[in-house]
């Protein structure tokens, strides 16, 4: 008598999700991957599209193509809207999918601290579909500034503000700063991309937080060599069309993203369980539920404590958590004893800051400058997934160091008529302030 294969499913094709159904490759389970994208997104890379330096085919690949050889494995592309825990089922709008284990790896999106409202002007990066349309919002800044006759509105236009310095803030002032500064440099003809302004707001004492103090002062430095006007200790008050208010000032832009908090996926409300502050699910040490033992949350979803401090939301994190519910799952199958609570095997933090600079501390060693870049170069290369991935983006990154080009500087549109009513929304905006600018 053959015994039915348990089934697992994966929400999420994420780093978590990714490294859990790899981790069942070999098992005698049935594994389906639900994801509402059909493409795994390497998402520290995001800042890159945005800023025109690589093109979103090259920071993706298809879940199908991943999981092609994994006869175990099925993917669907949908949109989960619910867990029913007492029949356990994952509920999609038109289907429902059995599950023996689930695993939860639903990501997170942006918070804005109570303000929704800013979302409409401060767009955050999450999907290459906000990439994107950063992109789309920042080379259309230049294109309208090109054609403005009003110093006032022109410098509007060129007026960048990063809210959050984190490593996406950090990493996003330094790319803008780039392609202002050298990849556009000569290419327009009545503006002067050089004098563009990009701002950075961070309402803590410094950048970079999780970085020790003399390593985020290193790449304060930097970024003020790169022409960006770093604010610590300022506070974000509001954020409108035009552009924003922090510690009581204006700062008139057009171009505004939100590269601040986070919240978590609405997982919790979908279990029915503990939720953090942040409406990350709170798990018992091998990443289960309460009181729910065949279900596990991982990655951004998920809150848990180690060493006094919630694990970070990083990529790192949700690989390993991957790696340990697969192994966990397994153990079960097998009859195995249950496995040691997770511990999260720190290898270091890592940021970039613009060309050639980074800021490296991985266990008491601290290092700054081209080699900490070097190192951020080579780790991202591995972690990416695809060989053509990895080749053409390493080709990519090397033109841009020796030439200071970016090759993915395109504004695409929905529909014909989009170019004239994007510009012209820029410079309308612009007309409604025209005398507190004149």
């Amino acid at each position: 008598m053959v015994l039915e294969q348990k089934r697992v499913v994966i929400v999420g094709g994420g780093f978590a999700g990714m490294s859990a159904a790899r981790g069942l490759r070999s098992a005698s389970v049935r594994i389906t991957v639900i994801d509402r994208q059909n493409h795994h997104l390497f998402q520290p890379l995001l800042y890159q599209v945005a800023t025109a330096g690589l093109s979103p085919a090259e920071i993706t690949a298809p879940i199908r193509s991943i999981l092609a050889k994994q006869q175990n494995a099925d993917v669907i592309m949908g949109e989960v809207i619910g867990v029913d825990t007492g029949k356990r089922e994952v509920l999609l709008a038109d289907r429902s999918v059995p599950y023996d284990y689930l695993m939860l790896a639903t990501g997170a999106t942006d918070s804005y601290f109570g303000h929704p409202e800013w979302e409409r002007y401060a767009p955050g990066i999450k999907s290459i579909a906000d990439a994107t349309a950063i992109r789309r919002d920042i080379l259309l800044a230049f294109e309208a500034a090109e054609i403005e006759t009003d110093n006032g509105k022109r410098a509007a236009l060129l007026t960048f503000v990063l809210v959050g310095g984190g490593p996406t803030g950090v990493e996003m002032a330094g790319a803008i700063a780039e392609l202002a500064h050298r990849a556009l440099a000569s290419d327009f003809r009545h503006i002067n991309p050089k004098l563009t302004r990009i701002v950075l707001v961070e309402a803590g004492p410094r950048i970079l937080s999780s970085f020790p103090p003399d390593l985020s002062q290193k790449a304060h430095r930097m970024l003020e060599k790169m022409g960006v006007e770093v604010r610590i200790n300022t506070l974000v008050e509001a954020i409108d069309s035009d552009g924003v208010v922090a510690a009581g000032a204006r700062v008139y832009a057009k171009t505004v993203i939100w590269t601040a908090g986070v919240a978590a996926s609405p997982a919790g409300k979908w279990l029915g369980t503990q939720v953090d502050r942040g409406g990350r699910v709170l798990v018992e040490p091998d990443l289960t539920v309460p009181g729910r033992p065949e279900i596990f949350v991982l990655g951004d979803t998920m809150s848990l404590v180690q060493n006094g401090m919630p694990l970070p939301g990083v990529a790192p994190v949700a690989m390993q958590q991957g790696r340990y519910a697969a192994a966990a799952v397994i153990s079960r199958l097998r009859g195995g004893p249950p496995p040691p609570p997770f511990v999260y095997n720190d290898k270091g933090n890592l940021a970039t800051v613009g060309r050639a600079f980074a800021i490296l501390d991985a266990h008491g060693v601290k290092l700054s400058g081209l080699t900490a870049w070097v190192g951020w170069l080579l780790i991202h290369i591995v972690y990416l997934i695809g060989f053509r991935n990895r080749v053409v983006v390493l080709f990519q990154w090397a033109w841009a160091y020796i030439t200071y080009q970016r090759g993915a500087r395109l504004i695409t549109f929905s529909g014909g008529n989009d170019y004239c009513k994007t510009m012209d929304s820029k410079v309308d905006s612009q007309s409604r302030r025209s005398d507190d600018l004149s």
